[in-house]
């Protein structure tokens, strides 16, 4: 120690010194050694107080995002398929290498091949065996567009980790579908795996693709639910002109101002076109603008269909994202990598400097697409002729021998079979609801029965591109009681159009409106085939209404009715009570062949006000015009208001018979209106208690929804149990082990009938009597346990912790609930243990093999 401080002084003395001579040399910046120390120690300080705060600061680095997470898949309950290889596989994974490194070594320029991705266990497995070709059982998996439609709705898009490359993993079809989620190459295998087991010639597809074809973005894209219904105007063919043949009048309308009205119209329609137009090149410039930097670079995987097979006439592309189609020269598809289907794998040797456009998909050119297998389906190219001359037969067969030995056939899909529950295939949209949004529209899908209404589709189209004014809605029903089908909202105009399946109470077609308010303007379509009146059409304003009818047995196919203002009155206001009164009606009537033309009706006119029918005949063959009469009714009262009997003698017989039936037929025809308008009443009344309620159809197949299937099927799963329970205990035979006490040949007498009963009431007392002793020790061991528990709680209590009582008092609670169970169970068992010994007692006097002995005893 002393020599330790002898070092120390001297150190110390060598700083004074020092610092001496650095304050003689002028050293502004010396420091005495105190102040060193001083500052050492406060350095250490904070730099374990710096230390100890960045230890407390914890950084997780962010993984990429994926489909999946590792910790998503429960893989322990995984076949042994996907967590291992055979040795066939392992095989193919060795050729894939070799033909990687081949690739790699003549291409190096080009990016590596999508082979053999991991699997959701973490093993490499080939893309081809990853397509399980699958027929689903549902008829609608059976076409591509609706294939793809549903892969398109089932799954929700995940983006690939890396747009540049392609992911590291691909999972089975069966593992996506549980989780309903993947990115492209998943949707891709999945799409390809259907299509290829519904008989199609479909191959996933890795190339690259469009920005917005990558990141789903419909949004510069049409919806295929709009449709544009062009009105083909059918020009009706001119009759032959007659030799009497009366000219039409004269257009006395000016030509000038028709002109200026065309003239009008067409400077709006080209105003708004200019007006549609710069937006969308000033949106085309802003998309130019901020043009995508990885254009031609992103990776996509899409899948192919070659014509050939299910009479596909030309090939096109799908892309599984949005199941649309697209022609195989598209722009939206910038180039293939490979391809692949579930027998083989194609790399692709043409140059895609003009994207896909130029390319031929012959898979049998070994030029333009190299395969890798040479177990394939595919026709390679024929040799000329000169080339089939040279070579003789040996070279033949040492060609086959050496393919022969070279061909290695792709081994079976390690996926296990597809499946798609019904419950699975009717929600379709992952929780049952998807949202997509087009150039002007937003699609909305639900499934069935998720909406109380009946919804599933709704349709949004704007007026512009942002979507902020909305120009119509249609919305698509299903499953609904009143029928209805499909909903139209026009909001510009405020018109409703209802479309209705067959079978809606009043059969309704078709109804248009702007107000569900009685007397306005509306135009209702039936289904004909379902009235007995035959109406078409019914066209009502708030002073008319117009019918349309078609198939009668007295040929009426027209009749409209014009009314005046209603009277109005203090008593009645409504529009049953206070109809609107009748001022004209006016019916057209078919032809009736059974009658000639100039007697067969085809105008009728009542005019009400003016009390008086018109007339029009139909036109003979060989006449220029047609028939006509007019019949002018008398007053039924005469000017001091008494009433006037018509009689045969104020006018000709046969006028007066035609007089009498057409004032019948104008009654009836004023009937038939006013019913007409009872009827517009209850239809409209109807629909406001069918959009109120919007009660749903469910099918009686429908176990799981059918509230009242369900019950009458669980009563009868309930009656089927308890006739089970009798015959188990009718097959019972309780004599049996005291029967088989006695030899077999010897015949029972009654003092061993007498003795088998006693001997049966005996051990079945004593068996009872167990059972009460068995429940009775359970109790008082429960019991006794409870005391122990409550008097080590009770030694114990200063020294428990608060998790202790918590534990006692949850044993405590535990064991009550026991002890009170036994305690029923024994008290039942008292009360039902005379009537289970008396009811034995019975079953022995009625026994067939014990009743002629106990006769006496009964």
């Amino acid at each position: 120690m002393e020599v330790l401080k002898e070092k120390v002084e001297e150190e110390e003395e060598a700083e004074r010194e020092d610092a001496a001579q650095r304050a003689e040399r002028g050293e502004k910046m010396a420091r005495p050694l105190e102040a060193r120390r001083e500052e050492a120690i406060m350095t250490q300080e904070m730099v374990r107080d710096l230390q100890k705060k960045l230890s407390a600061i914890e950084i997780t680095v962010p993984e990429l995002p994926s489909a999946f997470t590792n910790g998503a898949i429960d893989t322990s309950e995984l076949p042994a398929s996907y967590q291992s290889n055979t040795l066939k596989e392992e095989h193919l994974l060795q050729v894939a290498d070799n033909f990687s490194c081949q690739y790699s070594h003549l291409c190096p320029d080009r990016m590596p091949l999508f082979l053999h991705p991991l699997n959701e266990c973490n093993v490499p497995k080939f893309v081809s065996t990853t397509i399980r070709p699958t027929l689903m059982p549902y008829p609608e998996l059976y076409n591509w567009d609706t294939c793809a439609q549903f892969v398109s709705d089932f799954l929700s898009m995940v983006p690939l980790p890396d747009p540049l490359k392609p992911p590291t993993h691909l999972y089975s079809s069966t593992t996506v579908l549980k989780y309903q989620k993947g990115n492209c190459f998943d949707f891709s295998t999945l799409l390809c795996s259907l299509l290829i087991g519904s008989g199609y010639d479909a191959y996933c597809v890795n190339g690259y693709g469009s920005k917005g074809l990558c990141h789903m973005d419909l949004t510069r894209e049409v919806c295929p639910l709009i449709t544009t219904q062009k009105e083909t105007v059918k020009k009706k063919e001119k009759a032959p002109l007659k030799k009497y043949t009366i000219k039409p009048p004269r257009d006395l309308s000016s030509r000038f101002e028709q002109e200026q009205e065309m003239k009008k119209q067409e400077k709006m329609r080209a105003e708004e076109e200019r007006r549609q137009r710069e937006e969308e090149e000033r949106l085309l410039e802003s998309e130019k603008a901020n043009s995508d930097p990885l254009h031609g670079l992103r990776v996509h995987c899409w899948v192919l269909v070659l014509s050939g097979k299910r009479e596909v006439p030309e090939s096109f592309f799908i892309d599984p994202l949005t199941a649309r189609s697209y022609s195989t020269k598209d722009d939206h598809f910038l180039g293939i990598e490979s391809i692949w289907n579930h027998k083989n794998y194609w790399v692709n040797m043409q140059d895609c400097w003009n994207c896909c456009k130029d390319m031929i998909f012959d898979l049998g050119d070994p030029v333009k697409w190299e395969y890798m297998l040479l177990g394939t389906d595919k026709p390679y190219l024929a040799t000329s002729e000169e080339d089939e001359d040279v070579m003789n037969e040996e070279d033949d067969v040492e060609s086959l021998d050496k393919e022969e030995e070279k061909t290695f056939d792709m081994p079976p899909s390690w996926v296990e079979q597809i499946e798609i529950s019904p419950e699975a295939f009717e929600t379709r949209c992952p929780n049952g609801k998807k949202v997509v949004q087009y150039k002007k529209a937003k699609l909305e899908k639900w499934c069935p029965y998720l909406n109380s209404n009946g919804l599933v589709c709704r349709l949004t189209i704007f007026e512009d591109l942002a979507c902020t004014n909305i120009l119509e809605i249609k919305e698509w029903y299903q499953n609904r009681e009143d029928q209805l089908e499909l909903k139209h909202i026009h909001k510009s105009t405020g018109l409703n159009v209802d479309y209705f399946k067959p079978g809606h109470p009043q059969a309704l077609r078709v109804h248009s409106y702007k107000s569900m308010q009685p007397e306005m303007d509306r135009v209702m379509e039936f289904y004909e085939s379902a009235r007995v009146d035959g109406l078409v059409k019914r066209e009502e304003t708030p002073l008319s209404m117009t019918e349309h009818y078609q198939g009668r047995p007295d040929f009426l196919s027209y009749r409209h009715i014009n009314f005046g203002p209603r009277v109005k009155k203090a008593a009645q206001n409504s529009a049953e009570s206070n109809p609107r009164p009748m001022v004209k009606i006016t019916e057209r009537f078919s032809r009736n062949p059974a009658k000639q033309a100039d007697e067969d009706v085809e105008e009728r006119v009542f005019l009400t006000l003016e009390e008086r029918i018109q007339l029009r005949y139909h036109c003979c063959e060989d006449h220029i015009t047609s028939s006509k009469r007019e019949f002018l009714r008398r007053t039924e009262v005469d000017s001091k208001g008494n009433k006037i009997i018509m009689t045969p003698d104020m006018c000709v017989s046969y006028e007066y018979e035609a007089m009498m039936r057409l004032k019948n037929e104008e009654k009836l025809s004023r009937h038939q209106a006013w019913e007409s308008e009872l009827e517009v009443l209850e239809i409209l009344k109807l629909r406001e208690e069918e959009e109120e309620a919007h009660t749903l159809a469910i099918s009686i197949y429908d176990t799981k929804r059918n509230e009242k299937s369900k019950e009458y099927r669980e009563a009868m799963e309930r009656v089927m149990h308890e006739e089970h329970l009798r015959q188990v205990e009718a097959q019972l035979d309780y004599l049996a082990p005291f029967l088989a006490q006695l030899p077999p040949t010897e015949k029972l007498t009654r003092w061993q009938a007498i003795r088998l009963k006693d001997e049966c009431l005996n051990d079945f007392k004593q068996r009872l009597i167990d059972k009460a002793n068995l429940i009775q020790a359970r109790f008082e061991k429960e019991t006794q346990e409870l005391q122990k528990k409550q008097q080590w709680y009770q030694e114990n209590q200063v020294t428990l912790t608060a998790e202790d009582e918590d534990l006692y008092l949850s044993y405590c609670s535990q064991a009550m609930f026991r002890i009170r169970i036994l305690e029923q169970r024994l008290n039942r068992h008292k009360e039902l243990a005379p009537l289970k010994y008396l009811a034995l007692e019975e079953k022995l006097y009625k026994d067939p093999r014990l009743v002629e002995f106990l006769k006496v005893f009964v």
